[in-house]
């Protein structure tokens, strides 16, 4: 027997749920080829982007993104404390922190800080999707030796200068790892957009943490410590 019936057509495909992005980011090329790499995922949109901490903590709390991408090294507050202030406002808000930092110097940091991974800049296109998913998903992302690393530390492993500079503070490392780097009050105080005098507040503080007699004597060592750890030491 036949039938005039017109045949039920397919289901339709329920439309993709793309994940919200927002990305803060100072260095406009980088923060540019991130929204383009993001929004060329299917699954995957930048729906905020922000260029200092300030401009970025509003736009976190004001979208309210799956996944909220940092660099460390911002004007004014570094990544860091805005992760802090982020998390304080927001204690669920997913973090992915890039950086041009070795990880070695602050992935644990940030994890610590509330970031659910840490990614090189200089990462293939691949692995930062695959970090961005990853934490959306509800995992961490580190690279396997940094992993490593972590796991050592946290089983009382590490030793050696590492450990006597994990007495710092957030700041006051990054102000370590500048000395190190050759560079004097201004031109820390120019780079971190902070205060000539908040810069000699902090030498005195890493000067007394590190036990050290003068501030000459915490440059030498901030500068040996950058060689040692450049070699792999």
């Amino acid at each position: 027997m036949t039938t005039n019936a017109t045949p039920t057509p397919p289901p339709a495909a329920s439309p993709v749920v793309r994940r919200r992005i927002v990305v803060i980011e100072d260095h406009t090329l980088m923060r540019e080829g991130l929204i383009q790499l993001v929004n060329s995922q299917p699954d995957l949109e930048v729906v905020a982007e922000a260029a200092d901490a300030a401009k970025g903590l509003d736009a976190v709390l004001a979208t309210k993104p799956d996944v909220a991408i940092i660099d460390i090294t911002l004007p004014g507050r570094n990544g860091l404390e805005l992760i802090k202030d982020i998390r304080a406002q927001r204690p669920e808000q997913v973090i992915l922190v890039i950086s041009m930092h070795d990880e070695s110097l602050y992935a644990e940091r940030a994890l610590k800080a509330g970031a659910k991974g840490y990614l090189m800049k200089d990462a293939d296109r691949g692995t930062f999707i695959d970090a961005i998913r990853r934490v959306i998903e509800g995992g961490f992302y580190v690279s396997e030796k940094m992993s490593a690393e972590i796991f050592a530390s946290f089983a009382g492993k590490s030793q050696g200068t590492k450990a006597g500079v994990s007495r710092l503070s957030d700041r006051e490392f990054e102000i370590f790892e500048l000395l190190g780097q050759g560079l004097g009050t201004q031109d820390i105080a120019h780079r971190l957009g902070i205060s000539p005098k908040t810069v000699e507040v902090h030498r005195a503080h890493i000067r007394e943490k590190l036990e050290m007699p003068t501030g000459a004597a915490v440059v030498r060592f901030a500068v040996r410590w950058i060689e040692t750890r450049n070699l792999g030491g």
